[in-house]
Parts: structure tokens; sequence; C-alpha cells
């Protein structure tokens, strides 16, 4: 069986539900990570997603951040936040389904290079860091997928000239990302042959969407054991077209394994 595993960064799960409805009831994935929920777990809309046929883990913030897991299959052994960092904003959940341990995850923005919050989000990314090695270790079967806001390479940014140093592609949050790499785990966007200029972010202004004035911040990172099993990484971008959209689209992987929790 083929295990279908998503990331979206909804960017309010109460403005996007209609658009999320009709994503999960088009793909049926196993698992559908979401970030940016801007809402309390007492206010996520669970009854909706319920009644489309799917369990929800979630971790939940008023305004601001949050995440959930969104699944066929109930998911075991839930995890929220990162162990032993103190971190009062909701960024990280992980599950087991099957055999596979999935993390959907909202890493920080960083807002600027002068910012107290890029120094944040280093702080945060060596922390997520350490997490990923020790949980690899107990469960090597790892999908790791969210909204990174860090575009790996130039190829992943629309004009690189005019971003480079800036915040999502200064070096230091390219060195994070590849941090993550080095545990053990690969881009699975970048398994494939893509389509260039290949973007999974674009901002509401001057119109980036029509121009294809994007970044590829959102990644599904598969640990080197589940990569022979990845058919497939793609970026719909049909659901940034649509009125009152996120300024992100879904990106989606498969995986074809025994270790299928629908198999």
């Amino acid at each position: 069986m083929t295990m279908k595993i998503a990331t979206w960064n909804v960017n309010s799960i109460k403005v996007r539900l209609p658009h999320v409805l009709d994503w999960l009831n088009g793909h049926r994935p196993a698992v559908l990570c979401l970030q940016e929920l801007k809402c309390e777990a007492g206010n996520f809309p669970l009854e909706a997603v319920t009644a489309a046929g799917y369990h929800a883990l979630i971790a939940g913030q008023k305004a601001y951040n949050g995440v959930a897991l969104l699944s066929l299959q109930p998911g075991s052994d839930p995890v929220i936040g990162i162990p032993g960092f103190e971190d009062p904003q909701q960024r990280v959940i992980a599950a087991t389904y099957g055999e596979v341990r999935v993390i959907s995850v909202y890493c920080p923005n960083g807002e600027s290079l002068t910012s107290e919050k890029y120094g944040y989000k280093l702080r945060w990314f060596a922390a997520f860091r350490n997490y990923l090695e020790a949980t690899l270790m107990r469960y090597p079967l790892l999908v790791v997928a969210g909204d990174y806001n860090v575009a790996p390479e130039d190829r992943d940014v629309y004009d690189p000239v005019a971003w480079k140093g800036e915040v999502l592609c200064s070096d230091a949050e390219r060195a994070a990302f590849a941090a993550l790499l080095k545990l053990g785990l690969k881009d699975s966007f970048r398994l494939f042959e893509q389509a260039d200029k290949s973007y999974s972010w674009w901002h509401y202004r001057v119109n980036a969407f029509k121009r294809n004035m994007g970044l590829r911040i959102d990644h599904i990172l598969a640990s080197d054991a589940l990569v022979p099993s990845c058919s497939s990484c793609t970026i719909d971008k049909g659901p940034r077209a649509l009125e009152r959209p996120s300024d992100h689209a879904p990106v989606f992987a498969e995986f074809s394994d025994s270790s299928s929790p629908n198999s």
C-alpha cells in the first residue's frame, strides 16, 4: 500500500477549513501535517475533520503558531513540543502511524537578521536537531514535515541575488537546515527530478503567486531507512490559486512500504 504524507501551512485553520476539507477529500493522505493553526485546541474544527474521516492530534495556540496531525488511522505515542526545551510557542507535534514516526513542525521565521527572533530561531533549530537525533535512535522510520522557514539552496528562491543574506536564506539558517540532513534525513523533494522554479510559498503582495515570485520553504524530510520506499514528492499549487488562500501550498510525498498503517 502507498502511504501519502502531506504538509501544509494553512495560515489559520478557521479561514482555510473549506480548502483543507476539499484537499483531504481529493487526496486522502494517510497523514496531513498542519502548521499555523492560529487557534487553541478547544477551538479547532474537530467535528468537521472527524466527519471527513480523520483523527486529529492538536497543539494549538491562540492567534499564533499551532500544529496538528490529521490521520486516517489514530496516531500513537503523541509528543508535543521539544522535550527539554522550554518554549511557550506550539511548533512541534509527533505521533506514530504504523511503524512510521511523523513530526509536524513549524519552525520560527526569524523576522530579520538583526531581530531577537533570529537568535531564537537559531537556538530553536539547535534544540530541534538534538530532538531529531534522539528520535531517530528510537524511530528509524521517520518523516519530519512542515514549514521550515528556510530555503535550502539558491534554486529554491525566485531571486537569489535579492534574497542573499536575508532571513529564510541566510548562511546560518541554511547551515541549521543542513545539520538536520546530516543526522540521516533526506529532502524528499530533491530525491526526484523537479521543474525549475518550484516553490511552496508566495507573498500575498505584488501579485507574487501569478508571477511565481516564491520560495521553497515547506519540506518533507525522510529518514535514510525510508528513502528507498519514497516514490514521489509533489508541491500542489492548486490551493494557492483559490479565493482567500493560504500563502503556502501543500506538499506531499508517497511511500510504498509494508510499514504503511493502511497496508
